[in-house]
């Protein structure tokens, strides 16, 4: 079974960076998806950026682009990172990090469409 661990939440000044890493070990399969997700207090969960490794696409969210970049670490296999740049109050949320083990028909980054979740890291991001 897949193990997801994130590292990296905390505080930080609107304005500022962190770097949320996760990784993730008992793959199965050759191809997967590695990505982060984020849930405010009272707001649905929404897919922040995602990988797929079978054809290197990312995705990002509208609200996230430009400021975030996810990437992996060749050296660490299946590890990736978040980089968070330009932090807004509105930033602040826990973030999750989740996979799917193989391929899959649900579009990159789609909620439904994760096999596996980390536990969540929290960052907030001050004003």
């Amino acid at each position: 079974e897949v193990q997801l661990v994130e590292s990296g939440g905390g505080l930080v000044q609107a304005g500022g960076s962190l770097r949320l890493s996760c990784a993730a070990s008992g793959f199965t399969f050759d191809v997967y998806t590695l990505g982060w997700f984020r849930q405010a207090p009272g707001k649905e969960r929404e897919g922040v950026s995602c990988f797929s490794s079978s054809d290197g696409n990312t995705y990002y969210a509208d609200s996230v682009k430009g400021r975030f970049t996810i990437s992996s670490d060749n050296a660490k296999k299946n590890t990736v990172y978040l980089q968070m740049n330009s932090l807004k109050p509105e930033d602040t949320a826990v973030y999750y990090c989740a996979a799917v083990d193989g391929g899959s028909y649900y579009p990159l980054c789609d909620l439904y469409g994760m096999d596996y979740w980390g536990k969540g890291t929290l960052v907030t991001v001050s004003s």
